[in-house]
C-alpha cells in the first residue's frame, strides 16, 4: 500500500505541472524559464520554499543530527541569513533582469560587463556545480521509494522514475509547473512532519519531555559543537558555513529563477518576510535524527535514519504519504535544477548565433533533457563521483557573487578584476579540497575562498577601474505613483 500511495503522488505531481501549460506562449523562453514574470507572492512563496526543503530535509538534515549532532542547524542559519539578503537582492536582480530582458546570473554578468563570452564561462562553471545537486535528487528519491516501498524497488527503478517524473512536466510547463506541483508538495510535507513530530516522541518515548530528557541524558555529546568523535564541525565551521551559503543563497541559479519569476520586487519582499518560518520545519528532521539515535541505533547509512525508525512502526498509508513528501521534495528542485541550467546553455551559450535566437525556449528544453539524463547516468555508472562534487558546490557558486551582484553597484569593478577575483576564490576551493584542507584551520573553504576572491576582485578594479555606464548599473526602482496627497492617506 505505501508504494501505491507515493505512485499515486507522483502521477498528480505529473497532471498539475502538465496542467500548469495551459495558455503558454509555446515558442516564448520567458514563459517557460521564469513563468512569464508574472508569479504572485502564493506561488512564489511555494516555489521557493520546494527549492529550499529537498531530500536533504527528510534525510540529510535527520542523518547529520545522527551522526554530528546539532552542528545541523546550520542549515537553518544559513537560510535565515540568506532569505534576510534576498530582502535586498531579490529585487535588485529582478529589477535589473526586467529592464534588459535577461533570464538568469550569466544574463546579468555578461550584459553587465558587455561580454557574451563571460555568460560561456560562468554557464560551464555553474553547470558543473549545478549537476551533482541534480544527481543527489536523483539518489534521494531512490532511497526513498526503496525505503517506502520495504526493498520491493530496486534503486535502479527509483532513479528512472524520478529523472521521468520531473523531466515530464519541467519541459511542459516550465518554472510555472515547478511552482505548482511544489504547491501538491508543500501541503504534504507540513502535514507529514506534523503528524511524524506527534508519533515519534509518543510512541518511541510516551512524550516529548521523556525523548528530550533521554536525548540529554545519553546523546549529551550531540547537543554540543562539534558532535561526537570529530573536532571538524565545530563552531568556526558553523558560522562560516552559515555565513558563506547565506551569501551564495541568492546567487544560486535556481533562485535566482524564482526571483525573476515574480510578478514585482515587492512580492519578492513579501516572500522573504514569510519564508523563513517555513524553515522552522527544519527543526523537526534534526530532532528526529537525535531521537533516532536512541531507537535505531548503529546505522551504516545515517541518511536512512528517518525512515529506519518508522518504517516499522507508521500504519503503511501513513509510511506511504511520508514517503511521498520525500519523493516530491525531490522531484522540485531536481526540475528546477534541470531548468535553470537549460536556460543558462539556452541563453549564453546555444543561443548567441542569430538564427538560433528564435529556438531559445526549444534549445532549453532540449538542454534541460541532456543534463537530466547525463546526472542519471552518471549516478547509475559512477554513483559516488558526482556526490563528491557537491561537497564543492555552494563553495564554487559562492564565487559568482562578485560578478553577478556586487559588480551592479560598483560602477569601478572591471571586467579584468571581477573574473580575476573568480579565479583566486575557485583556486582556493580547489587547492583546498584536493588536499583534505577543508575546513582549513575550522573554517569552511568557500569562505576563504570568497574573502581572497573579494580582496582581489577589489584590487584589481582599484588598480585598473571600470567605468560602466549607467544603462549597465542597477538603478533605482520606479517608485509606485500615488493618488491624493499625503494628508489624504493619514
Amino acid at each position: 500500500m505505501s508504494i501505491a500511495i507515493v505512485a499515486l503522488f507522483l502521477v498528480a505531481a505529473c497532471v498539475l505541472g502538465i496542467r500548469a501549460a495551459r495558455g503558454q506562449d509555446k515558442v516564448d523562453l520567458a514563459a517557460w524559464s521564469v513563468g512569464g514574470r508574472s508569479l504572485g507572492l502564493l506561488m512564489t512563496l511555494v516555489l521557493m520554499a520546494g527549492e529550499t526543503y529537498t531530500t536533504f530535509s527528510y534525510l540529510g538534515a535527520a542523518g547529520w543530527s545522527y551522526t554530528h549532532g546539532v552542528s545541523a542547524l546550520y542549515v537553518v542559519a544559513y537560510l535565515s541569513i540568506g532569505m534576510a539578503a534576498s530582502y535586498v537582492v531579490g529585487p535588485l536582480l529582478w529589477s535589473y533582469a526586467h529592464r534588459h530582458g535577461l533570464h538568469n546570473i550569466t544574463d546579468i554578468a555578461a550584459h553587465r560587463f558587455g561580454a557574451p563570452w563571460l555568460g560561456v564561462v560562468l554557464t560551464v562553471a555553474a553547470t558543473v556545480f549545478l549537476l551533482p545537486y541534480v544527481q543527489l535528487q536523483i539518489t534521494g528519491m531512490g532511497t526513498v521509494v526503496a525505503s517506502v516501498s520495504y526493498g520491493a524497488v530496486g534503486l535502479g527503478l527509483s532513479y528512472l522514475v524520478a529523472f521521468a517524473v520531473s523531466e515530464v512536466f519541467v519541459l511542459a510547463s516550465g518554472l510555472r509547473g515547478s511552482a505548482w506541483v511544489s504547491v501538491l508538495k508543500d501541503v504534504t510535507v507540513v502535514v507529514t512532519l506534523a503528524v511524524v513530530f506527534v508519533f515519534v516522541p509518543l510512541h518511541f518515548f510516551g512524550g516529548y519531555g521523556a525523548m528530550f530528557a533521554q536525548i540529554g541524558a545519553e546523546r549529551a555529546a550531540w547537543l554540543t559543537m562539534p558532535g561526537p568523535g570529530s573536532s571538524t564541525y565545530g563552531l568556526a565551521w558553523f558560522l562560516s558555513t552559515a555565513l558563506l551559503n547565506g551569501a551564495v543563497y541568492s546567487v544560486i541559479p535556481t533562485t535566482v529563477a524564482g526571483f525573476l519569476g515574480a510578478a514585482s520586487p515587492q512580492t519578492l519582499r513579501r516572500n522573504a518576510l514569510l519564508l523563513p518560518l517555513y524553515q522552522v520545519l527544519l527543526f523537526v528532521p534534526v530532532i528526529l535524527g537525535l531521537a533516532a539515535t536512541l531507537v535505531v541505533p548503529g546505522l551504516k547509512d545515517s541518511n536512512l535514519a528517518l525512515f529506519e525508525m518508522l518504517g516499522t512502526a507508521l500504519p503503511e498509508w501513513l509510511f506511504g504519504l511520508v514517503g511521498a513528501a520525500g519523493a516530491l521534495s525531490a522531484i522540485v528542485p531536481m526540475a528546477v535544477f534541470m531548468l535553470a541550467i537549460g536556460t543558462m546553455w539556452s541563453r549564453s551559450v546555444l543561443g548567441l548565433h542569430e538564427r538560433t535566437r528564435g529556438r531559445q525556449r526549444q534549445l532549453a528544453q532540449v538542454v534541460t533533457l541532456v543534463a537530466g539524463g547525463l546526472a542519471l547516468g552518471m549516478t547509475y555508472v559512477f554513483p559516488n563521483a558526482l556526490v563528491r562534487l557537491s561537497v564543492i558546490s555552494y563553495e564554487g557558486l559562492a564565487q559568482l557573487l562578485p560578478l553577478v551582484v556586487i559588480a551592479l553597484v560598483w560602477r569601478r569593478m572591471s571586467l579584468s578584476g571581477g573574473v580575476a577575483g573568480l579565479v583566486a576564490g575557485l583556486l582556493v576551493v580547489v587547492v583546498l579540497m584536493a588536499t583534505g584542507n577543508d575546513p582549513w584551520g575550522g573554517v569552511n573553504a568557500g569562505a576563504i575562498g570568497l574573502v581572497l576572491n573579494l580582496l582581489v576582485a577589489a584590487a584589481v578594479s582599484l588598480a585598473r577601474p571600470g567605468s560602466a555606464p549607467d544603462g549597465r548599473l542597477a538603478a533605482p526602482e520606479p517608485v509606485p505613483a500615488r493618488s491624493g496627497t499625503e494628508e489624504d492617506h493619514r
